[in-house]
């Protein structure tokens, strides 16, 4: 993602509305692929499906600008740029007529997973959206591109819809390409944090396997890090998946030299003259004194300590040569030998390789909704997402595990934080770690479990400042949204297998 400097406050926020006003045109929706090529789409579904869903379980919500101030708006914020209109979701519906106690959960809505900057596996919420592919998912725009590190997008990125604690009933969904609106990838201005993206069709595994690292690697040592790091691209592009870590091993036949990392080990006094050259009957200079440690050089000596008489014993060489014993001035020491090991790297883990069957497009498992554009403000609104993390006073209420809702009217919000002056609110207690990305749902059926998407969480706030979130918010949807999504639902994506 293109970078400018981000400005304080609300000056700021109105400088870069004003800079970046210019519509949406369809050259000028970025687009960035997220897996390319069938076998990095299947990688991408190895991983998350290897170790027995590992990554998918001890994946943590992303808590990436959160919670952050809002503020209601009165006059100016947000508004339509032409008419009401709406794009049909899969099924179009009328108005729910569903009590608010009895609210059916819709399919679409699920859990987005990826590696964020801190390289560990994180989640948003997003929702599946109608298309002509049946293949688009939408989300927050930085549950997508990495506004953390500046790296363009997150990566390994899947939708998975109905995911429950490492279940994922419809299958995973690996992202191909993202796109977002322009004002967005170039200044990340937050009136425009949404993202839409296409999606292969979904696949489950019909098989997990998983092999030791063998001959390969345990017979081979690598010089540099760099080495090491090529040998396990080497693994990842002929392997569906590899689960491991390059390790740092010492060398216990060569010593560091000048400017080599290195590593500090205990040995046998046979190894320590072996590696050093020391005479072996020279065992005077291990009688020096009481310094903790004597240096031999850059690269070795002995760490003395002193101890009990009963440790002491007969004095000498212990067993194993690794120490040696003797008194100095009425009191018992022992020398422990060491030196500073060259190190090598090795790979360790496992290959994965899962066998993988199709499972169709996202939209035929579980619909799509449709997408609602220039609505008024003070319109009714569903909100679907898997909230979780704690209120600034500590209570957690929500665990991120199972999806919720909440309901209300929106209302015209800011946050100059983010550059955004036109978002809209809705009154919800949802805590933010967790539930940005989720839907918003204008003319939600309970019925039929479709609405039409109208917004995304891509904030929360406390308002009133008593340590409870309140509010969450989102960009207003208006003809530059529908631009966005438009240009999106045109392309499909495939199969992986």
């Amino acid at each position: 993602m293109k970078r400018t400097l981000a400005l304080g406050g609300i000056a700021a926020g109105l400088l870069a509305s004003a800079v970046v006003a210019a519509p949406a045109h369809a050259d000028e929706i970025p687009a960035v692929n997220l897996a390319n090529t069938n076998f990095a789409a299947k990688q991408v579904a190895a991983f998350w499906y290897g170790q027995n869903k590992a990554n998918l379980i001890n994946a943590t919500p992303y808590n990436v600008e959160t919670t952050i101030p809002t503020k209601h708006v009165s006059t100016g914020g947000a508004s339509a740029d032409s008419k009401a209109g709406v794009v049909g979701s899969s099924g179009d519906q009328k108005a729910s007529t569903a009590t608010l106690k009895n609210v059916n959960l819709p399919k679409t809505t699920g859990k987005v997973f990826f590696i964020g900057g801190d390289n560990k596996p994180h989640w948003c919420s997003a929702t599946a959206v109608q298309s002509q592919y049946k293949n688009l998912v939408a989300t927050a725009g930085h549950c997508v591109y990495d506004t953390a590190t500046n790296k363009a997008t997150l990566d390994k990125w899947v939708f998975i819809p109905g995911y429950y604690q490492g279940k994922t009933p419809w299958g995973i969904y690996v992202g191909k390409t993202a796109y977002t609106h322009y004002d967005y990838d170039v200044y990340e201005d937050g009136d425009r944090d949404y993202a839409f993206v296409t999606v292969y069709n979904g696949v489950l595994p019909t098989s997990v396997s998983t092999d030791k690292v063998k001959n390969w690697v345990d017979n081979r040592t690598f010089e540099t890090k760099a080495e090491a790091e090529k040998a396990r691209k080497d693994l990842e592009l002929k392997t569906t998946g590899w689960a491991g870590d390059i390790v740092a091993v010492p060398d216990r036949w060569h010593l560091a030299q000048k400017g080599e990392e290195s590593v500090k080990g205990y040995v046998s006094w046979d190894d320590f003259c072996r590696l050093t050259g020391w005479a072996k009957e020279n065992t005077e200079a291990l009688v020096r004194g009481e310094s903790t440690d004597v240096k031999l050089g850059r690269r070795a000596g002995f760490t003395i300590t002193r101890v009990s008489k009963q440790e002491y014993g007969d004095g000498g060489f212990s067993s194993d040569g690794k120490s040696f014993y003797y008194t100095k001035d009425n009191g018992y020491y022992k020398a422990q030998f060491w030196v500073l090991f060259d190190v090598d790297y090795k790979l360790r883990g496992h290959l994965v390789d899962i066998a993988l069957k199709d499972v169709g497009t996202l939209g035929a498992n579980v619909g799509g909704q449709g997408l609602a554009y220039n609505q008024k403000i003070g319109t009714g609104i569903f909100v679907f997402g898997y909230p979780s993390g704690s209120h600034p006073d500590g209570n957690y209420q929500f665990t991120g595990k199972t999806l919720k809702w909440s309901y209300g009217k929106t209302f015209k919000a800011a946050a100059p934080s983010m550059k955004a002056e036109e978002l809209v609110g809705i009154k919800s207690s949802f805590t933010g770690e967790g539930s940005i990305g989720s839907s918003w749902l204008y003319r939600y059926s309970s019925t039929k479990r479709l609405g039409y998407l109208n917004g995304v969480t891509i904030a929360v706030s406390d308002t009133d400042g008593n340590k409870r979130i309140d509010t969450s918010v989102s960009p207003y949807f208006d003809g530059e949204t529908l631009a966005v999504y438009q240009y999106a639902a045109k392309f499909a994506s495939g199969k992986i297998v």
